[in-house]
């Protein structure tokens, strides 16, 4: 089990905050473990590091400024008994390796992360100029290092109305979506804790339509091959 803490903007306006425990199964873990402490995200005011956010701030999206209206975050601890179930993979971005200034400085990623790709070959392979990729699919031991974490770790997600993209430390990212959520819809239970995380939703079609279409490992590598 682990412990996820979740800070929301209620109907009100007014910040609220929750402390649940969980499974540490990859869908609850890849909500909440997308940007490591320290990452900077543009908002209306400049950038303003991912743990020192709050609900109702204006985040600078590519839609625009957007106000925050959740924020997910564990502590990703080694050796703890969730990490044994579910190890933490860390990602290195070192800087400038998308382009000058992306990322600016070095940026850490988790395994909940996914960069916006525009590989040349997209369209004629699936159709889109654009997609979404997990970090993971970029580790290449040299700018993007995969790293396993040997002291605890802040880990957070952040979300808004709708599915949005923006940047962290100059890399263009996607806000928390969970996709079709298919692997718990035959565990009514296990979905209901699942939306409880996120008091902001009242079920999940409200998390709304994909920014961007995902790309699996299986189909960027065979993108990259081609």
């Amino acid at each position: 089990m682990r412990r996820y803490e979740v800070m929301w903007l209620d109907q009100d306006a007014q910040i609220q905050e929750l402390a649940r425990m969980g499974p540490a199964a990859p869908l609850f873990h890849d909500a909440f473990t997308a940007f490591a402490r320290g990452s900077l995200v543009p908002t209306e005011e400049g950038p303003v590091a991912v743990e020192d956010l709050l609900p109702g701030m204006m985040i600078r999206t590519s839609d625009g400024l957007q106000p925050l209206m959740w924020k997910g975050g564990i502590s990703v601890r080694p050796g703890s008994d969730a990490d044994r179930v579910l190890p933490s993979r860390l990602y290195r971005i070192t800087a400038d390796r998308f382009g000058l200034g992306r990322p600016m400085p070095d940026l850490v990623l988790g395994p909940g992360a996914r960069i916006v790709d525009r590989s040349p070959g997209l369209r004629a392979a699936f159709g889109t100029p654009t997609a979404l990729v997990p970090i993971a699919s970029h580790s290449d031991g040299t700018s993007v290092i995969e790293m396993t974490p040997i002291a605890p770790v802040q880990m957070f997600h952040l979300g808004f109305r709708g599915h949005r993209l923006f940047t962290v430390n100059g890399v263009e990212v996607e806000s928390c979506h969970p996709g079709q959520i298919e692997t718990v819809r035959h565990n009514p239970e296990l979905l209901s804790l699942f939306l409880s995380l996120f008091p902001h939703v009242r079920s999940s079609s409200d998390f709304g339509r994909l920014a961007l279409p995902r790309l699996t490992p299986d189909e960027f590598e065979e993108l990259q091959a081609a």
